[in-house]
């Protein structure tokens, strides 16, 4: 059958939808009598078709990682209590997605430490969907970062020279590996949203005339506008678009063994307010900017951008990190400045003292579960993939970990617990679904914390719930009709999901089907 023939694909189409239709009719309609003595009966009570929810599992002790577990039987809701009460008539933001940051230590790994057909099968396993994990987010470094085998930028000359006209800017430093490997990412997954983040201006733009610390001398604020859409250019020409920028990773540090640079509010606004922003305006298609980069305190510092309306009018949302403050800044922040989104944008695991029994919780806790409580419309890890000794790296870090780890000498990959806690989002939540709410149990000290989604692909729920505690939990759950029970094991992760209206997820799954598109997120 020719696949491109539009008759054959309404023939389908109308097939389709007649099964639909009948099943509805098999599961709703009335069953009538065929003769007196039947009809003289009564009728025995006819038994509901319930739904029931299908279950993904992580264990602290690894006996499961993301293992399915046998589906959980539904009840009619009936009059009693749950621990959790779901209402998806109220809806709160819709989910971007889930990834994590290629940088220059990523893609050397995965581009030189793998075979290709290696590299294909782990690609496709991160961002190809369901039942793969379905990444749909990326971070790059404009320039390098701690996480680069060498220090660089776009428009390095030699010291005392200027570049005002960015006649030397070029991105050869990135053609041998995070381009070929973008590429190949974005032939798996063409929707990806990747949000760029200079490490800091190129030397001869800062106060110190060095790539380690120094601010953006104000004189080349404009020109640094420039030297970020010069970059949002290069990267297109390659087929590489960027949803979104941010001015400065973490511009209230100024690290002494990496490439960075401080950058304060009163800059941050003043950049955007009077260069990039109307700079980016009229440009289709339009790239989102980024407020911050930074921790979750001082929270004053984003408060203080947003509250410049010249600068607001042209800012997005907001991009968080995980290594101080609480995620209920990000809440903080949302009620001031409803019309900005949140996105968390670096976040890293690695093997500290502290996490020497793992990090499936903390990252599925605190990170994803309370990070989308409060108003994190997107979540992305630090670095995807690093190798057996947390590198390559220039200073900074030396004990992080990737989502996976290539072994340098083998090519063999790990999947880390960063890798699992993401996955229970990642597969399950589609793009564009929505939060919608849920009891919120992290409140009563009962070591239980969950969040809730509908997809609007097919109206299906997805409800992510985490023990910490170390002792099995009974978990009762219900959506309005339905009503089902779990008891988590100790120290564990739990995806749920399932149809609240099996008839009308049907008919939706059949018309995603027929449109064959992948679900997409809101950028709106």
């Amino acid at each position: 059958m020719d696949e491109r023939n539009p008759g054959s694909r309404r023939v389908i189409g109308g097939f389709v939808a007649l099964i639909c239709l009948l099943t509805v009719v098999a599961l709703y309609a009335p069953r009538y009598v065929q003769t007196k003595a039947a009809a003289a009966k009564a009728a025995p009570p006819v038994r509901q078709i319930m739904p029931s929810v299908a279950l993904w599992l992580s264990t602290t002790d690894h006996r499961s990682k993301l293992a399915p577990q046998p589906d959980i039987p539904v009840s009619p809701r009936g009059s009693a209590t749950a621990d959790i009460v779901i209402d998806p008539t109220t809806r709160y933001q819709s989910i971007t997605g889930f990834g994590a940051a290629m940088t220059d230590s990523s893609a050397w790994l995965l581009h030189t430490k793998m075979s290709a057909p290696e590299r294909q099968a782990l690609l496709r396993e991160l961002y190809g969907p369901p039942p793969n994990l379905n990444f749909n987010m990326m971070r790059l470094t404009i320039g390098s970062s701690d996480f680069s085998l060498n220090v660089y930028t776009l428009d390095d000359i030699p010291f005392g020279q200027t570049d005002p006209q960015l006649k030397h800017f070029n991105i050869a430093a990135n053609l041998q590996d995070v381009i070929p490997m973008m590429r190949e990412v974005l032939a798996i997954n063409p929707g990806m949203l990747t949000i760029a983040s200079p490490w800091g201006a190129p030397a001869w733009m800062r106060t110190t005339q060095n790539l380690l610390g120094g601010e953006l001398l104000e004189q080349y604020e404009g020109v640094y506008a420039d030297y970020l859409i010069k970059y949002l250019d290069a990267y297109r020409s390659h087929g590489i678009p960027i949803f979104a920028l941010t001015l400065q990773n973490e511009p209230a540090y100024a690290p002494i063994s990496y490439p960075g640079m401080t950058m304060g509010a009163d800059t941050r606004a003043r950049v955007v307010s009077k260069y990039l922003g109307p700079k980016l305006a009229d440009r289709k298609p339009r790239t989102a900017i980024l407020e911050w980069d930074h921790n979750w305190t001082p929270v004053d510092e984003p408060l203080a951008v947003l509250a410049d309306p010249d600068a607001a009018r042209y800012i997005d949302g907001v991009a968080w990190h995980c290594y101080g403050g609480s995620q209920h800044e990000q809440g903080r922040v949302h009620r001031a400045h409803p019309d900005k989104d949140a996105y968390i944008t670096e976040c890293t695991g690695g093997d500290w003292p502290l996490s020497v029994n793992g990090e499936l919780l903390w990252f599925s806790r605190n990170l994803l579960v309370t990070g989308i409580r409060q108003w994190a419309r997107g979540v992305v890890y630090w670095n995807l993939a690093l190798d057996e000794n947390h590198g390559p790296h220039f200073g900074g870090c030396s004990r992080c970990r990737g989502v996976v780890t290539i072994d340098s000498e083998t090519g063999e990959v790990t999947r880390n617990d960063e890798y699992y806690a993401l996955a229970h989002f990642s597969r399950f939540v589609e793009p564009g679904a929505f939060r919608v709410n849920s009891t919120d149990t992290d409140v009563d000290d009962r070591g239980i914390a969950n969040v809730a989604f509908q997809n609007e692909s097919d109206g299906s729920l997805v409800l992510v719930v985490v023990n910490l505690n170390k002792e099995e939990r009974r978990v009762s759950v219900t959506d309005g009709r339905n009503r089902f029970e779990y008891a988590m094991p100790a120290e564990s992760v739990a995806t749920f999901v399932w149809d609240p209206d099996l008839a009308a997820g049907w008919i939706r799954r059949a018309q995603r089907w027929l449109s064959g598109t992948r679900p997409q997120a809101r950028v709106d």
